[in-house]
């Protein structure tokens, strides 16, 4: 049985609200023998009740025990998907699974975000101050609704702050590549990744790459989710004797 682990689909430079719960739905749309598993972030669906992480090395101790929990049993195969910031913590988390458990994933899955070494293009917004966070926040296309409501907005402003935070000062670091398959996704007229920068995720694994295109902007995941959907199963699918190709 072919199993998929699958990190939060969290907060961008420019996606905000995510909620890993989204890739539940997904079950009902892949095979039987790949296991479902969404890794919600602190502060996060039906996490919100737990003080969201702002540091990189936080996220990571979050998701430490989870991923050991996938391990076992250790011959099941594991794939790791996220999108936007969601895929820089599939691609740290991939970097765990070698260096403490000894483990390469079966895949890993990218979608949204540029390769992890190139700079970040954007003007930062998580040191500004509250009022002004939200003005910011306002003006980038298809903002949480929820952002207009003053209780909701007050619920949601911590989550929002540690996701840009975590977002906007992730460092990357030197290590081994990764040898497993890397397949990145990208929108075509994503202004946030461009295909290019999404690219450049091939300099990370001595394995196979593919770049996978999805019409649409950094949304793609969400009005082409069929596409993605029937992408990501071909990807993942276990045949006999094989690996997903």
């Amino acid at each position: 049985m072919a199993r998929a682990s699958w990190t939060a689909d969290s907060l961008s430079a420019s996606y905000a609200g995510g909620n890993a719960q989204t890739y539940g739905l997904w079950r009902r749309y892949l095979s039987p023998d790949i296991e479902v598993c969404p890794m919600q972030l602190p502060g996060h669906g039906e996490r919100i009740g737990e003080p969201p992480r702002h540091r990189w090395d936080d996220l990571l101790t979050d998701v430490r025990t989870r991923l050991a929990d996938l391990t076992s049993p250790s011959d099941r195969p594991i794939a790791l998907f996220g999108h936007s910031l969601g895929a820089l913590l599939a691609f740290e988390c991939a970097r765990r699974l070698v260096a403490e458990h000894g483990i390469q994933p079966a895949r890993l899955l990218v979608s949204g975000h540029r390769a992890p070494d190139l700079p970040l293009r954007e003007e930062t917004l998580h040191h500004l101050l509250d009022t002004e966070f939200l003005t910011r926040l306002s003006e980038r296309p298809r903002t949480l609704d929820a952002l207009t409501d003053p209780e909701f907005r007050k619920l949601l402003l911590p989550m929002l702050r540690a996701d840009f935070t975590a977002s906007e000062t992730y460092a990357f670091r030197e290590g081994p590549s990764l040898t497993c398959p890397i397949t990145a996704l990208g929108g075509e007229r994503d202004e946030d990744a461009t295909l290019g920068e999404v690219a450049a995720w091939q300099r990370h694994t001595t394995g196979r790459f593919e770049l996978t295109a999805f019409p649409g902007d950094h949304f793609f995941i969400d009005d082409a989710w069929e596409a993605v959907v029937t992408m990501v199963g071909d990807r993942l699918r276990s045949r006999a004797g094989s690996t997903p190709r």
